[in-house]
Formats: C-alpha cells, structure tokens, sequence
C-alpha cells in the first residue's frame, strides 16, 4: 500500500487519506479481512498526525468500508459475494462425488503427530484437537484417509469448533463439514495452501493441506492419502471472511 497525498489538493488531508485507502480498498490493494497498517505507520506515510488517520478511518468506518477490534483495523468491502461461496467439503475439499459415503470421522484431544505441532506451533507434548477422518466409494475403492489437527488459535476464535473438545473421545461420529463455514463466520479469511505429491508409481497421493488467517496465524494442517495418480503440484487459494451486515 504504497501510496502518498499531494499537498495541492482542496480537500482536507483527512479525507484525501480516507480517499487513498478507499482506492487501496477497491484496487485489491488491501483486501477483504486483510489488517490495515497501524495508526502510527499510517501517519509516518502520509505525513500526517494520528488524529488526521482517525478522522480519515472514521468516515471509512461510518460507511462500512473499515471494521476495528481489539486486533486492528480490517477492510470490509460491503456486498462481497461471501454468503452464495461454496463450502469448502473438510477435510478433503471441494469433493462432491456422490456416490462416496464417509466410513468413519471421529475426533481426539491428544498430542498431535509431531510435523503437525510444529507447523501449528504447539509445544510437542501440548494436546489439541486432532480429527480422523476415513472414506470410500460403496465397492471399497478409492478409498481415502485423513489426519487434521487444529491449532489454539482455532479452538480459541471458532465456538462452534472448541465445543468438539468435551465430545473428542476417538468413538463419537463427528462431521465437521461446516468447520470452513464456522472459521469464516468468526471473522478469519482462510488462505489455504495444498502441497499434492505423487510418490512415483504408487497409487496413491499425499496431501499436505496447511490453513491459516489473514494475520498468518495458523489454523489447521491436514495430512490426506488419496488413491489416486497424480503428477506433484502445489496450488493456494484464499476464502474472504463473511462480511457482518452493515448498519443502515
């Protein structure tokens, strides 16, 4: 967002600011859930004090373009098409095959694998909440397997998820189909980054799948076994958090 105000403008410096961001805003700059820089890096930018960038973030504000909580200032672009978004099917995707049919998912409170506290950053012997999850088509092939574990992030923001803590015996069924849904609606933008490798000639494929926010927090790391052929690709993509109803 590297953008400065010209000193020959009739408008006052509050609102050139607030147009400036606005652009930021609408160009892609800064985009939806994304944290704006902070008060005082805003006012070393463009040259103003941090009164000026409050006057300037108000009027973005008070026309549902900026929401503030305790951990900053985010772009909130009103009418973002995040409602109609498919659901994202957890833990393997967009996977709308009908004819599989889930076998088992279940969750634990346990110590989770230890490539999965490290890339959560958990300590290796703090438990988490690590859901299991086995599937296959009706004739018993394509079968697929999955290992989730979730961070103390996750479990912290997201209700509807921390209430599996009290049911994750490893023996109860538990669909966490809506957890993507659940994680949007607390105010996270999911950026999602899947690493697929196919191990030579074998028939299956491994996926690494690796969640986190829009302040780079992490959510949940997920080790999926596909069988499939698949030459190894990596792809990412970023599902914007659901905007709140703006306030007439």
């Amino acid at each position: 967002m590297a953008r400065s105000t010209t000193h020959d403008d009739p408008q006052p410096l509050y609102s050139r600011i607030a147009s400036e961001l606005l652009g930021a805003l609408r160009d892609g700059s800064v985009p939806p859930g994304e944290r704006l820089p902070g008060e005082r890096q805003l006012a070393a930018q463009f040259g103003a004090s941090r009164e000026t960038v409050r006057q300037a973030l108000d009027i973005l504000r008070r026309d549902g373009l900026v929401s503030t909580d305790r951990r900053g200032t985010h772009a909130k672009l009103p009418g973002l098409p995040v409602g109609p978004l498919p659901s994202l099917g957890f833990p393997l995707g967009a996977d709308t095959t009908p004819s599989r049919a889930v076998d088992r998912a279940t969750v634990t409170w346990e110590t989770p694998p230890p490539e999965h506290a490290a890339a959560l950053g958990l300590a290796p012997w703090a438990p988490t909440l690590v859901h299991r999850y086995e599937s296959a088509a009706p004739d018993g092939h394509g079968r697929r397997t999955a290992v989730t574990s979730f961070s103390a992030v996750a479990l912290a923001e997201v209700e509807e998820l921390a209430r599996y803590r009290d049911r994750a015996d490893g023996r109860s069924s538990a669909q966490l189909r809506r957890v993507y849904d659940w994680m949007r609606r607390a105010g996270l933008t999911l950026h999602h980054r899947d690493s697929i490798t196919g191990p030579g000639n074998a028939a299956s494929v491994r996926v690494t799948r690796r969640v986190h926010d829009q302040y780079a927090r992490p959510l949940e790391i997920t080790d999926l076994v596909v069988n499939a052929q698949q030459d190894a690709l990596v792809y990412e993509f970023t599902l914007p958090a659901v905007a709140e109803p703006h306030a007439p």
